[in-house]
Parts: structure tokens; sequence; C-alpha cells
């Protein structure tokens, strides 16, 4: 937030989700509906909130969202096509202690278009 600031570039926030194989199986690129609408509503709220806390307010004319489906690696290698820089955390909800890095952040890191850093910390 602070650098695009600074640079005045857009920031677009993108959380990404994938429809567990522990489920059942669904084609690829889809899920049924009913998930897909709810868990798109819930994302969109985590989203916000988490905006918030990071801008302390709304942040509609600061930040453009998007929910994407799919691996969240995949979804943030194919927003680095049109962006200047991909920001990523080092761990996510995968993560095991100890690990520097994250499994997603790895693969951002090796085949994001864009350059890539990777934050530490809050």
């Amino acid at each position: 937030a602070s650098y695009a600031a600074a640079t005045g570039a857009r920031v677009r926030a993108v959380l990404a989700w994938h429809y567990p194989a522990a489920a059942g199986v669904v084609p690829p690129g889809t899920a049924p509906p009913t998930v897909s609408d709810e868990v798109h509503t819930h994302m969109q709220d985590t989203l916000a909130k988490a905006l918030t806390q990071v801008y302390g307010s709304p942040t509609t004319d600061k930040v453009e969202t998007r929910v994407a489906y799919g691996h969240p690696a995949q979804a943030l290698i194919e927003e680095s096509a049109d962006a200047d820089l991909l920001v990523v955390g080092n761990r996510g909800h995968g993560s095991f202690t100890g690990m520097l890095i994250g499994s997603v952040s790895i693969h951002c890191v090796t085949s994001a278009s864009c350059p890539v850093v990777v934050v530490r910390g809050k």
C-alpha cells in the first residue's frame, strides 16, 4: 500500500480459491454454482476486511479487488501478465513451521511475468 501510494500505482488485491479434491471430482475451472456463489461472497467479505485493516477505511477508490477461481499460484501468475509488480506473502494457510517461503511464493517467483516481491512478517 505504501509503495503504491509513493509511486502512484494502482493496487489489485486478488484472493484465489479452488474446489478441494476431497469434496469430489469437479471439472477443472468450475465449481457447483451453490458452492461458487457462497465462497465468492465470503471471500469478497474477507478481502474487504483485510483491505480495511491495511488502509483504515473502505478502499473502493484505492484498490481493485478480484476473487479468482483456481489454484492461488496459477491465479497470481496469470494476474502478473498485466502487472508491473506482484507482491505475495511468504506463507499462507498450507505452511508448516520453519518454512522460509511458501509454495505459492516459489511458483510466483519462478513463473511470474513481472518482478515479484515476497513480504515476510507484518
